[in-house]
């Protein structure tokens, strides 16, 4: 089992068995155990709705315990919050598994993890270069010299 921490400063158990991923399959039609091919992890990734809402449905059971709305669920979950979530998450993922596929998804989210962290140093590389804000502003200025037309 792993824990995080929302927002509100509320600590959450993630524990993923069959009964949990019968459970999100139920709820929000998601299948965790599509995460051995990899494009589940990409998907959550990219969608942060659809991440919480899996997240929240995991802890369900701890959530109406404690009378806790996916609503008010979704209102703690943001920046720092979504990310530890996150990790919960993908390591509980990944200890649900045999070995042999432990191992494998443990080598991809390794994996995963160093391909985000180099898309971000590209993306900080592109956004630092001064010939992204001098071609940034001459499509702003050639834009601007347009006659605005319906629409626009």
């Amino acid at each position: 089992m792993r824990t995080f921490n929302d927002n509100a400063g509320r600590t959450w158990t993630i524990a993923i068995n069959v009964d949990t991923i019968r459970r999100v399959r139920s709820l929000v039609s998601v299948d965790l155990l599509e995460a051995v091919e990899g494009k589940l992890i990409e998907r959550l990734a990219g969608d942060p709705i659809l991440l919480c809402d899996v997240i929240y449905v995991i802890c369900k059971p701890e959530a109406d315990s404690r009378s806790i709305t996916d609503e008010d669920f979704g209102r703690s979950m943001a920046g720092d919050a979504i990310e530890h979530a996150t990790t919960s998450l993908l390591e509980e993922l990944v200890d649900f598994f045999p070995k042999s596929r432990r191992q494998l998804l443990s080598k991809a989210l390794v994996k995963f993890r160093h391909l985000e962290t180099k898309a971000i140093e590209l993306v900080n590389q592109q956004l630092d270069d001064p010939l992204m804000e001098q071609k940034l502003m001459s499509q702003l200025e050639k834009r601007l010299s347009e006659p605005a037309m319906f629409g626009d």
